[in-house]
């Protein structure tokens, strides 16, 4: 690249991160580029020239950075558009000379570079941008599937040892030949996150709360010049206040990786601080042969759930379409449970397919019900307790036995009995169901959650524990179910956790 393009590069760059947030930007008044549609069938085996990310452990362990004389701009995603474009710039000149260095990561500022959100219509996807190289990547991944079954790892911690049932994210990301990634998180350090990915390579959409139309216009600017960048915005209409999703479609050349983890895409929640440990679930389905699909009613219920789940964010129909070239088989005996916000009503009982009714329908359908005379028993691990009450968990238990909602429903809307008879059976047959319950609730349901003594042990002590969410009016209201509470330690002694 000649040094006067450079130079106009930069300053556009410049001026793009200079430019002032505006509270209130027009929708009207946005640039929106619309590209050709991609979706998870893109095959694009170009190489890439970045290694992999080094990680660095806790806070103290980062380089300090040194004082600047100018303040550098950045929008409401936390991305530093200056800083990027110089890289970006800088790594074009040395291309042809030598290939890049390593690069590191930089200390992230935590206030600043991250933005809660959760994550309704859904912009367009991606270009299907092909790579002028055709030489094939070396490949992360051995020719079989490393997770053709499905597992639940825990989070890669840092100054812990491995010991073979940890991951980190950039073992789940495989960046090398990762074609297409569609991202759902509540928090977001956007700027980390790309540095764990190959964004001249991997098309991405990044599914984020939105609660404005001036929200969702002050994104898409801040992301114009990224064109391998797509955003969906889930609705945030009616009752609905957060979208707390956590879920990634990963697509390669062989196979599409579908993750649940309970980490937001922050660096804390992926082990980096060493203070913070989380969970995830992963499975590999391999890529069908061209010209190959699944068809709708050979689709397991995991797929299913997994589509209808991904309809209701609104993504783009063209990626949730191409699922169907991608062997589900392997899922038949899982289950996809997802809840979305808003009322659910309608002649088909959406209401059943989500939520802890649509935990309920998953067990009975994974044949894993019980009967009425089966008390079961439930350790529940959480990171956010609210205003807990035994009606509340009398659902999940309900839900843990397989009901899908109408069981809770009618001891919730017993029919009493005009005649005096009949009211008295059926009173005293509803008081008997509901002291039952109560007794197996009692007897049968944990709760895991730490202790103040156990965040204030741990490494990072307090201050580090604020993803980990109580209030004390909970806990000293009348009706909070203290009897069932436990305290929850992590195994990797010192470490707090955000898993559920």
């Amino acid at each position: 690249m000649a040094d006067s393009d450079s130079d106009e590069d930069l300053k556009r760059a410049i001026q793009l991160s200079m430019q002032s947030v505006e509270p209130q930007v027009k929708a009207s008044g946005v640039q929106v580029q619309h590209n050709n549609i991609i979706n998870l069938d893109s095959d694009d085996e170009s190489t890439t020239d970045e290694s992999d990310t080094e990680i660095r452990g806790p806070d103290k362990d980062f380089p300090k950075p040194e004082a600047v004389s100018i303040a550098v701009s950045t929008g409401m995603l936390g991305l530093d558009r200056k800083a990027m474009e110089q890289e970006r710039l800088a790594r074009k000149r040395k291309a042809s000379i030598s290939p890049p260095p390593p690069r590191k990561v930089a200390r992230y500022n935590d206030s600043a570079s991250k933005v809660s959100t959760s994550v309704s219509a859904a912009e367009k996807v991606l270009p299907n941008k092909q790579s002028t190289s055709h030489a094939l990547p070396s490949l992360d991944y051995p020719s079989s599937l490393p997770f053709p079954n499905g597992t639940v790892k825990k989070t890669w911690l840092f100054g812990y040892p491995r010991q073979g049932e940890d991951i980190k994210i950039e073992e789940i990301l495989q960046k090398n030949n990762l074609t297409l990634a569609v991202l759902s998180s509540f928090q977001w350090d956007v700027e980390w996150l790309l540095r764990k990915l190959n964004t001249k390579t991997t098309q991405l959409v990044f599914i984020m709360q939105a609660d404005t139309t001036e929200t969702k216009a002050q994104y898409r600017q801040e992301t114009a010049s990224m064109p391998n960048l797509r955003l969906c915005f889930p609705s945030m209409e009616g009752q609905i206040n957060c979208m707390h999703s956590k879920l990634m479609l990963l697509s390669y050349p062989s196979h599409l990786r579908i993750v649940v983890p309970t980490a937001n895409l922050v660096p804390y929640d992926w082990g980096e601080t060493g203070v913070m440990e989380n969970m995830v679930f992963l499975i590999d389905l391999a890529r069908l042969p061209t010209p190959q699909s699944m068809s709708q009613q050979k689709m397991t219920d995991f797929g299913d759930d997994l589509i209808y789940f991904l309809q209701a964010k609104g993504l783009d129909q063209s990626i949730i379409d191409s699922l169907y070239h991608f062997d589900f088989s392997a899922t038949r005996d899982l289950a996809f449970v997802h809840t979305i916000g808003g009322a659910h009503t309608g002649d088909d009982e959406p209401w059943r397919r989500t939520g802890y009714c649509g935990l309920g329908r998953a067990i009975s359908r994974l044949g894993l019900m019980s009967n009425d005379q089966q008390a079961l028993d439930i350790n529940y691990v959480t990171s956010s307790i609210g205003s807990l009450n035994l009606e509340f968990l009398s659902t999940l238990y309900l839900a843990a036995s397989g009901d899908d909602g109408t069981k809770e429903y009618e001891r919730r809307n017993v029919t009493l009995g005009k005649k005096a008879k009949d009211y008295s059976t059926q009173m005293k047959r509803k008081t008997d169901a509901q002291e039952k319950l109560r007794k197996e609730i009692n007897e049968g349901f944990r709760i895991y959650f730490p202790s103040q003594d156990t965040v204030e042990a741990s490494k990072g002590g307090p201050g580090c524990g604020g993803t980990i969410c109580f209030q004390r009016k909970w806990w000293e209201s009348s009706t909070f179910p203290r009897q069932l509470m436990r305290d929850c330690k992590s195994r990797r002694g010192g470490a707090l956790m955000h898993n559920k």
